[in-house]
């Protein structure tokens, strides 16, 4: 990688700007738990699911950069809110869904090894349960205010 190309990269004002978004509804996401559970759970900080959506957050943060730099008309900010929405869309669609037949298995399988006892060890599943319509919206909305913090006001 050239040297300007480091430089572009590193100035680049769409990606960081999402990558805090990101970073920032995870960081809420572990004081939320602290908040409401009592409970220190830093590893949160690495897991997906939860209050609120880093996803979210993360492509609404680059779309509003985008609209608010490229214009809000602009053929490129109709690509990122597209991404934006395929995102958030899989993120309470699919992952959910995904999510809850996986637990479902799982329980599945605890009764079938409840029967069989002998030579029966399948691996649990691990359950990722994707967002509720409440934490899509909540990082969709953390996004945007960073996204137009960092275009608009800083």
């Amino acid at each position: 990688m050239t040297s300007d190309a480091l430089a572009d990269l590193l100035g680049n004002r769409w990606l960081w700007t999402a990558v805090l978004a990101s970073g920032g509804a995870q960081v809420l996401k572990v004081l939320l738990i602290l908040l409401f559970t009592g409970r220190w759970h830093p590893g949160a900080f690495m897991e997906t699911g939860g209050m609120p959506s880093s996803h979210s957050a993360m492509v609404t943060a680059l779309a509003t950069g985008v609209g608010f730099t490229q214009g809000f008309g602009s053929p490129l900010f109709a690509a990122a809110a597209t991404f934006a929405l395929i995102v958030m869309y899989d993120a309470t669609g699919v992952r959910h869904s995904s999510g809850q037949q996986a637990r479902l298995l799982n329980d599945l399988v605890d009764e079938l090894r409840a029967v069989v006892r002998e030579g029966f060890a399948p691996q649990p599943l691990r359950v990722l349960m994707g967002h509720t319509y409440l934490e899509v919206l909540v990082g969709a909305l953390l996004g945007i205010l960073i996204g137009w913090l960092s275009f608009r006001v800083l």
